[in-house]
């Protein structure tokens, strides 16, 4: 088959669901799915979630992932065969045959969830890639009862990004900006609307789980890992460069950031995001770009590079055309950026009891461990798949099954290792339990 070339083929991906209620924290065990074709009354799949609020992943049909490999306009797309054509014409449906169109890199579902409370919420053009697994979380009570996802902006007509300095002036030391060095916050206030829109609804997102939805609203999964993990990193230094300079605050408002793209990033709310760039999100979620002599993160502007192509601004298409020649995340992002660039890590996550100190594994001993042993008590509370331990400071083969079973219920590899991102997704998870307590 040819690169770029669209055929009958018949490929899946996989859709993972999970309910919650009323946060992460807590799960919504015995929420009645279903899920339809977009725009289709046929019903494909209906189940319950189990007690950890999960429903067992469904394969689903999905595009082949060559069309999310190619620009617009360059996918061949074949014609319907000479046994599809007679197929309609003994059917009667000839007229049913339209014109070629660019092939959709994704197939579209919606999904519709009642909890056992008779909550409801409805979640319309979930995507699913070839050979990817698409993650989406329901909340309950949602603040939205029925939610549109939109094409990725890389394949639809958003607003273009109006171009700002990539280094911003400082504002008093005060409100988010607590330390001479940058911080990940704990939460990120999303605007739903542009600046200037008063009637806006106001979003508020943990710091990782705004970064996922913005790469997946951005870019296609399927494309090489340092393509992603380069684009993933320029949110995040657009994102806490938002934060560090208090720039939509200092101005009056009462958020950090916007969902509109001529101003800031895609944000879909209660969008679903996709495993490839909620791991990538997860391993380098306090990385950010800033130039060798400055403090600030870089307010790191992009574009698609087909529709739009800015010197100084990273392009997309770009990227995943680098990441396939062999370039690296660093390399592909000094390419755009330029070679003074330097990536830099924050030292501290708000709303984490204890940072991480390095991997721990079986055989690990010490006050870490005895954290991580607490902080599984905590959440299996609420998620009673995941073992009771001793709180002994020993890493022995049960903290070893509790940590894969927390990986399995919230999307890592099942190691059975905590390294960075098992850490901090153990310490949200605990800490959104311990405000349900509260």
């Amino acid at each position: 088959m040819a690169n770029g070339t669209q055929t009958q083929e018949n490929f899946f991906g996989t859709l993972k669901i999970s309910a919650f209620s009323p946060t992460v924290g807590r799960p919504a065990p015995d929420t009645a799915v279903s899920i339809r074709e977009s725009g289709s009354s046929r019903l494909i799949f209906a189940g319950l979630t189990d007690s950890e609020g999960q429903l067992a992943p469904v394969i689903l049909p999905a595009p082949s992932e060559l069309i999310s490999q190619t620009p617009p306009g360059e996918v061949q797309i074949l014609p319907p065969s000479a046994d599809q054509l007679i197929s309609e014409l003994n059917e009667g449906n000839m007229g049913d045959i339209s014109p070629a169109k660019e092939p959709q890199p994704f197939s579209s579902f919606d999904v519709t969830a009642v909890s056992a409370e008779g909550e409801r919420t409805e979640i319309n053009g979930v995507q699913v890639y070839q050979n990817s697994v698409s993650l989406q979380s329901i909340i309950f009570p949602g603040q939205d009862d029925e939610i549109d996802i939109p094409d990725p902006n890389i394949m639809s007509g958003f607003p273009e990004k109006i171009p700002e300095a990539d280094q911003k002036p400082m504002p008093p030391a005060q409100g988010e900006v607590v330390l001479p060095q940058p911080v990940i916050p704990e939460t990120i206030v999303v605007h739903d609307g542009v600046p200037g829109d008063r009637n806006a609804e106001n979003y508020y997102v943990d710091f990782q789980d705004y970064i996922k939805n913005v790469a997946s609203s951005e870019i296609f999964t399927t494309w090489p890992r340092e393509a992603i993990k380069a684009n993933v990193i320029a949110i995040i230094s657009f994102t806490l460069n938002r934060v560090y300079t208090e720039w939509y605050r200092g101005k009056g408002y009462d958020f950090t950031v916007t969902n509109s793209t001529a101003y800031d990033q895609a944000f879909v709310y209660g969008r679903n995001v996709f495993s490839e760039i909620d791991q990538i999100v997860d391993e380098v979620f306090t990385i950010y770009i800033t130039r060798e002599d400055a403090t600030q993160p870089l307010l790191a502007q992009y574009c698609d590079g087909i529709r739009v192509n800015r010197s100084g601004w990273l392009s997309q298409w770009g990227s995943k055309q680098l990441a396939d020649s062999g370039y690296d995340a660093l390399r592909i992002l000094r390419t755009f950026y330029g070679r003074d660039i330097v990536l830099r890590e924050a030292q501290r996550v708000q709303g984490i009891p204890v940072s991480f100190q390095g991997t721990l594994s079986r055989g690990s001993r010490g006050p870490q461990v005895r954290v991580l042993q607490q902080q599984l008590n905590g959440i299996s509370d609420n998620f009673p798949l995941i073992p009771k331990l001793s709180v002994d400071g020993i890493f022995g083969p049960k903290t070893e099954q509790a940590v894969k079973v927390f990986q399995q219920i919230f999307n890592l590899p099942q190691s059975g290792i905590v390294d960075f991102a098992t850490w901090y997704r153990i310490s949200d998870i605990y800490v959104a339990v311990k405000k349900l307590a509260e």
